[in-house]
């Protein structure tokens, strides 16, 4: 996978709109393949980490392919640690297509995903930790989820980890020791072992708490609004989303299918389903509609179920109620600005006590929306252990080798409390190394790699 001369685009390409697109090739042969596409007036130098400006052409026919600046770049001093040459063009689909061709007809080859950042990995200028946080980064959906990926790509999780990992082999390195030297050492402090071992573990602990609320960041939730026909479901959406996002009537059936909006709640993403009124009828469309409210329901992670508030509780709310029984729910009372009095009261206490929160709004005035959001971010974060440090935040394939190694460690505190012999010791400590290493890639096998890398983007 890393052999050669690797080329890709390295910008996000949108027909006709984008102002500058980037073509990166990384290997040996880069720098010689930009001297046969890019032509340089003057007396430019072409020196590492130099800007020079000319012309792209196409060698077989001298065309003019763009009028672009080109960056070089000479090894070690790049992020692959191996000769970079990019290609500033002027954006849009057909330039940068046409760069990168001449780049791979003058023997290139275009990059597999996350090549470039894998060659990093390898070349020893990142480590496995800082290569998913790149990509955490990439694909951050939140100013929060930028910042804990920034972190990560500055090696915050990968210091503990590896201070982790170097009090393991230190333990395992005092055990061998006294398996093959065991008339030259004084004896082996069994208990000091075992205590530094559990220290160890709870400082795993700590680590793995950040599980939860960082792959929060990252994926955030999904958001349903339900409830019978015209109770303002869409008004709610529009409100939370700051626009214009639901077509809004006083006719009962105006959304026919699922609509969506995405907004950032207390820097988690979220993800708004406006769904179609659930209630029976005989019109075909609104049936398919609301079919695909109830499976939109079925899936969300958290469940709105609005009520018109001068309506009350109805028989319908009460069916919708009961069919998102087991999941997280809200039940907003909306329209409260057309009401005399207070009306909760019209609410069954089985309803009030088994939801999350119980919200009034006024959707069409954008009272209550704020409220809303609160409720929507305690539902989110529930039930979570929140970390200390929130720029440190573990992802699952980080998680289950914390763990593995968490599990090892407990298994050589019950060796030392059984008072086996230290190669027993020896097995799990050895386990417990090569989880750590997994983390930041000291210990890691490349099919893991393979996984890892293959949901990076072609050009990172």
């Amino acid at each position: 996978m890393t052999a050669g001369t690797i080329a890709a685009i390295a910008t996000a390409i949108v027909p006709q709109q984008g102002s500058v697109g980037i073509v990166r090739v990384a290997g040996a042969e880069s720098w010689a393949i930009a001297r046969q596409i890019f032509q340089t007036p003057g007396q430019q130098a072409w020196e590492s980490h130099r800007v020079v400006y000319g012309m792209v052409m196409d060698p077989g026919t001298d065309k003019v392919v763009d009028e672009a600046l080109l960056i070089l770049m000479q090894a070690p001093r790049t992020f692959t640690r191996e000769d970079v040459v990019e290609f500033h063009c002027h954006g849009g689909m057909m330039v940068v297509q046409q760069v990168l061709q001449l780049c791979l007809q003058r023997g290139a080859r275009l990059a597999q995903p996350g090549e470039f950042t894998m060659r990093a990995f390898l070349n020893g200028r990142i480590d496995l930790t800082q290569a998913e946080s790149g990509a955490d980064l990439v694909g951050a959906q939140s100013p929060q989820a930028a910042q804990m990926a920034l972190a990560g790509v500055r090696g915050k999780l990968a210091e503990p980890i590896r201070s982790l990992r170097t009090q393991c082999l230190d333990v395992l390195a005092e055990v061998e020791a006294r398996i093959d030297f065991a008339d030259d050492l004084p004896p082996l402090d069994e208990a000091g072992v075992a205590l530094e071992l559990r220290g160890i573990g709870e400082a795993i602990a700590q680590i793995l708490a950040t599980a939860d609320r960082g792959e929060l960041l990252r994926s955030g939730i999904k958001v349903a609004i339900v409830g019978r026909p015209n109770v303002g479901k869409s008004s709610l959406l529009n409100a939370c989303s700051r626009s214009d996002r639901a077509i809004v009537t006083d006719l009962p059936g105006t959304t026919r299918d699922v609509v969506e909006a995405r907004l950032v709640v207390g820097g988690i993403p979220v993800q708004v389903l406006d769904t179609a009124g659930i209630r029976e009828t005989e019109d075909v469309v609104e049936r398919i509609g609301v079919a695909r409210s109830r499976d939109a329901a079925s899936e969300a992670d958290l469940v709105i179920l609005a009520i018109d508030a001068a309506a009350g509780w109805t028989a319908g709310d009460e069916e919708i109620y009961r069919q998102a029984q087991g999941q997280p729910l809200i039940v907003v009372i909306n329209k409260v600005d057309l009401l005399d009095g207070e009306r909760d009261e019209a609410l069954p206490e089985r309803v009030t006590g088994g939801a999350i929160a119980l919200v009034k709004t006024a959707a069409a005035k954008n009272q209550g929306i704020d409220q809303l959001e609160a409720a929507i971010l305690t539902a989110a974060t529930r039930n979570q252990i929140q970390a200390t440090d929130m720029d440190l935040a573990i992802n699952q394939r980080q998680a289950a080798a914390l763990i593995r190694a968490q599990g090892a460690l407990e298994r050589v505190v019950e060796t030392v409390a059984n008072q086996l012999p230290l190669d027993f010791w020896t097995i799990d400590l050895r386990d417990a190394v090569y989880a750590l290493g997994e983390i930041t890639g000291e210990e890691v096998t490349e099919s893991v790699l393979g996984r890892i890398f293959s949901r990076f983007c072609i050009g990172k």
